[in-house]
């Protein structure tokens, strides 16, 4: 084994249950998981000061839109707060730009550097705080400690581009429980499902899921609930964007963190870290799909999640049928389904799609997420040796991908990562449709949404296409009418008439 091979060497993860009064600073949870990261390596918090990397993920209230424009304290530099704090002064530290896939493209990059004598001792870290954010606003609680006197600003790593254009954005898909409904409606179309059959399976799909979370000590709802209730409307878990009742949907109001400590094998040797604690990263890889919304091939599938799977695993030199451990990110439904349609897996794999419990149920930290099924990931390669376990990540709106494939057995021969331009490429010469912004006359629906507020149906959103085929987004009129049957007959395929709404900004699709 070389020297310069990366390795996990101690994964922590903290979830925060008491009342919003005394809950941790940002700072604090980034510390409580790090100490606990190096605590299951067996070594003293001490440690952390001769960290030589340190790779923070970004916070939601740090994400374009709403979120970033409260008014409250922030950490104007996260990594450069979090070093201080444990004395470290690492010659590298980023945080990340916004996205789900940001802790695994992370943990893959600071892979390369150790394997490029870049580093030798590395953490990567993250934490969601918007639970007892929310509560300590609604309780003019203040927010005193969660700010620092850093002014310095951080290096940055991701794709910093919003998730959505302009006109995307004014018909309501930059708001992931408006957008991926449409990917929903068009799996639901594309397999010839009832709208009833659909729903049955959507409750089959996620039931299990909730019986991980039940058994994770981490889980911010450790619940169990059958196929049936997970789709049942109720007071209490009411439609919020169609075919999504509330239970199908990830939950960011939490307080979690996790983190993840890598060093090289040299290093770990160096700081007696037990051969039986290492795991390491056989395969990864990085793409995005086609970047916006309207520019996808279609809604029921995701070239980037097929081709970085398939990288991955050439990477780690296996197949998907060496897999013992498997963790599709699934902040909703379709992620899943999609997911696991690209990479090869059934939806009723024996292996199960879930190590945490998903978003839905384990919590939905954020951009964080998938840093927890890494840390997750780490215990239960422990005890299994040999076995191997897969990792996904997804940013946007199936926008972003990332990939890691884990084992304790060792990596053979030097660690290489391949270029993520190389896949890119692959990607970014796909066709995909015209897309026309004000569109007029004869249309069709692709895929559609009902998206409901706490009163009922609120607003439909169509993706289709006009008479020359061109693509385009639209809303439907406000009319309760419109809107029930959008929900009681399939929708995808129906014809109507597009053209521009009343208030000279957004389109108007009227169906037949």
């Amino acid at each position: 084994m070389r020297d310069d091979t990366p390795v996990l060497i101690g994964a922590g993860q903290f979830t925060y249950r008491g009342d919003a009064g005394n809950s941790p600073s940002p700072l604090e949870l980034l510390k409580v998981a790090a100490e606990r990261a190096a605590l299951d390596a067996g070594l003293k918090g001490s440690v952390l000061a001769d960290l030589d990397a340190l790779a923070v993920v970004a916070f939601s209230i740090d994400a374009p839109g709403g979120l970033s424009k409260l008014p409250l304290p922030r950490l104007a530099d996260p990594p450069a707060s979090l070093a201080r704090a444990f004395s470290a002064s690492p010659a590298w530290s980023v945080y990340t730009e916004t996205g789900g896939n940001s802790p695994q493209q992370a943990v893959n990059v600071v892979c390369e550097r150790v394997a490029g004598g870049e580093s030798e001792f590395a953490l990567v870290t993250g934490a969601e705080f918007l639970g007892s954010l929310m509560k300590r606003m609604k309780g003019g609680l203040g927010f005193e400690g969660w700010g620092d006197d850093l002014a310095s600003t951080p290096r940055r790593i991701g794709d910093p581009r919003p998730g959505v254009t302009k006109q995307e954005a004014a018909h309501g898909l930059g708001y992931p429980v408006n957008t991926y409904p449409l990917f929903e409606n068009a799996l639901r179309a594309r397999d010839g499902r009832s709208l009833e059959d659909h729903q049955k399976q959507l409750g089959e799909l996620f039931a299990p899921f909730t019986k991980v979370a039940a058994a994770n000590p981490y889980a911010w709802f450790p619940v169990e609930r059958s196929a049936e209730e997970l789709v049942t409307v109720t007071d209490r878990n009411r439609m919020i964007g169609y075919p999504y009742p509330k239970y199908l949907n990830a939950i960011m109001e939490v307080d979690q963190s996790a983190a993840v400590l890598i060093a090289s094998v040299r290093k770990a040797r160096e700081l007696g870290v037990p051969e039986d604690k290492w795991v390491f990263l056989h395969g990864c890889a990085d793409a995005s799909d086609l970047w916006y919304p309207l520019e996808r091939q279609d809604y029921h599938s995701s070239p980037a999640m097929r081709l970085t799977g398939q990288r991955a695993l050439e990477m780690a030199g296996i197949g998907v049928e060496d897999l013992d451990l498997i963790d599709l990110y699934s902040c909703f439904p379709s992620a899943v389904r999609i997911g696991a349609e690209e990479i090869g897996l059934a939806l009723d794999d024996p292996r199960g799609l879930t190590i945490t419990g998903g978003l839905p149920y384990f919590g939905g930290p954020g951009n964080n997420y998938a840093l927890h099924a890494i840390a997750e990931m780490v215990g239960k390669l422990r005890e299994r040796p040999g076995a191997y376990g897969l990792s996904t990540a997804n940013g946007w709106f199936l926008t972003k991908q990332s990939v890691g494939i884990y084992s304790t057995r060792p990596v053979e021969g030097k660690w290489e990562r391949q270029p993520p331009s190389m896949v890119q490429a692959r990607i970014d010469a796909l066709p995909h449709p015209e897309i026309v912004e004000n569109p007029q006359g004869l249309a069709t629906i692709e895929t559609y949404t009902v998206v409901h507020g706490r009163e009922g149906a609120r607003m439909g959103v169509i993706i289709g296409r006009d008479a020359q085929g061109r693509r385009f987004v639209a809303q439907t009129p406000d009319d309760p009418e419109v809107l029930r049957d959008l929900e009681s007959c399939e929708g995808v395929g129906r014809t109507g008439v597009v053209g521009p709404h009343p208030d000279g900004v957004r389109n108007l699709f009227v169906p037949d």
